[in-house]
């Protein structure tokens, strides 16, 4: 994995130079992640899962002034088509299972991240790559884009969530018609279906998650990580106990210098200069 690291144009953050992964720090406080293999649909491959393990995990463990993610894939025709098959051909058993922890770690860590991850779909998601949008915190797709969990017609099944988050978000009847069948889906019935809270040209969904990655990165970011957290965990718990769990995360942020700051900032009628403290 290359470690050489260069400076982002804005402010001093500093993320490594990544052989699949493109990094670009857009505004003060909003990250723009690129799936960049373009010349074979920005397929994941055992060094994408490394760099994005590596990504994820840095994020992880200290944000860095980045208090949103947009993730997004390079050209314009597809996001990511699922893991490299041309790399997996003649893999052995304990090669692919070394591989697949790998994947496994990769997404855990996206899925932990404490801060918002918000897909920018500009075309095409299979199998993993589907999976990698089903593990952001919401989507945007282009109109032109399929998706589809495609392993059942490759003698596997999905391995990166598919099979929790997809019935999570769609229902259980809908996911078990895609996971069974193997068949895509049209960006249209994916939106229909709730699997993207908005549908635009290709040459639009970028802008339109930014705008929304701009809106949180704005708003108090103890505030935005305890929803995520709360929304997450919340969601698996009977509701009683949710709510619960709802006012302890609640409770942490009375005492914080940005909700103190949030009143001031409406009593005096300007906006708020949130710090994360």
């Amino acid at each position: 994995m290359q470690t050489n690291t260069q400076p982002t144009a804005i402010s001093q953050v500093v993320f490594p130079s990544y052989a699949t992964v493109l990094t670009e720090k857009i505004s003060d406080h909003v990250l723009k992640v690129t799936l960049n293999r373009p010349d074979v649909a920005n397929s994941l491959n055992t060094q994408m899962g490394h760099d994005l393990y590596d990504l994820w995990s840095r994020l992880t463990e200290d944000a860095m002034g980045i208090r949103c993610v947009v993730l997004t894939g390079s050209g314009d025709r597809i996001f990511c088509a699922g893991a490299d098959l041309k790399e997996r051909n003649g893999m052995g058993k304990a090669q692919w299972v070394k591989q697949h922890e790998l994947f496994e770690r990769m997404y855990w860590a996206l899925t932990d991240l404490p801060i918002p991850v918000i897909a920018a779909v500009n075309g095409h998601a299979y199998a993993g790559g589907f999976e990698t949008v089903l593990s952001c915190d919401f989507a945007y797709t282009s109109d032109q884009a399929r998706f589809a969990l495609t392993e059942v017609t490759l003698g596997i099944m999905p391995g990166a969530g598919g099979t929790q988050n997809l019935p999570r978000a769609i229902g259980e009847r809908r996911a078990k018609e895609m996971l069974l069948t193997g068949r895509p889906i049209s960006a249209q019935k994916a939106y229909e279906w709730g699997l993207f809270n908005g549908i635009t040209s290709p040459s639009e969904v970028l802008g339109m998650a930014i705008e929304s990655a701009e809106a949180i990165a704005s708003n108090a970011p103890l505030s935005v990580k305890q929803i995520k957290k709360s929304v997450r965990y919340g969601s698996q718990m009977e509701l009683r106990t949710a709510f619960r769990f709802e006012v302890e995360a609640y409770n942490h942020l009375i005492e914080t210098e940005d909700r103190y700051e949030g009143i001031r900032a409406f009593n005096e009628k300007r906006r708020p200069v949130f710090k994360g403290n």
